[in-house]
């Protein structure tokens, strides 16, 4: 099973879009648990995680946060990314054989202009990081973010993809 975390900082409308994209895994019992990682919202997303169902989490100790994780496994995600069809099954297949990080493909119907791609710094975590626990809480450090969590890590490329949250950004 896995639990999914996202960090955000006034993002409640990009949330929703990815909250709605994790029914489908909830549903099929693969998703236990959503943790939202708030940095100091002043919108409705302490409403809107509330609705939801999450766990939300207001400036959170990250190396706490991931070791009372209930899933085996991390999904880490940014507000506003959405997985496409098919994310559930491939996770479940990549979670039964191994034992590395993987990441989604960004869609390939989705996906920025060419030139907003070239020139913009690319996040760790803008086509989700899929990790074991035990691997996060080793990689885990007091007071960073999802993102330091998910840098820097050898990771397997799965065959399902996700909508970047800066897509979303654009439109």
């Amino acid at each position: 099973m896995i639990s999914v975390f996202i960090e955000c900082k006034d993002q409640e409308k990009a949330l929703a879009v990815t909250l709605a994209a994790l029914v489908h895994g909830a549903v099929e019992g693969l998703v236990a648990e959503v943790v939202i990682l708030d940095r100091g919202s002043s919108d409705g997303t302490a409403l809107l995680a509330d609705a939801a169902g999450c766990r939300f989490l207001e400036d959170p100790d990250l190396r706490d946060v991931v070791a009372s994780a209930r899933g085996d496994w991390l999904l880490l995600i940014e507000p506003g990314a959405r997985p496409l069809l098919g994310w559930v099954d491939h996770m479940g297949q990549h979670m039964a054989v191994a034992q590395q990080a993987a990441r989604l493909r960004p869609s390939r119907e989705y996906r920025l202009p060419f030139f907003k791609r070239w020139r913009r710094r690319l996040s760790a975590l803008e086509h989700g990081v899929l990790m074991p626990k035990r691997q996060a809480i080793a990689n885990a450090k007091s007071g960073h973010s999802l993102e330091s969590l998910g840098r820097g890590l050898a990771m397997k490329r799965l065959n399902c993809e996700i909508v970047p949250a800066a897509v979303l950004a654009l439109s």
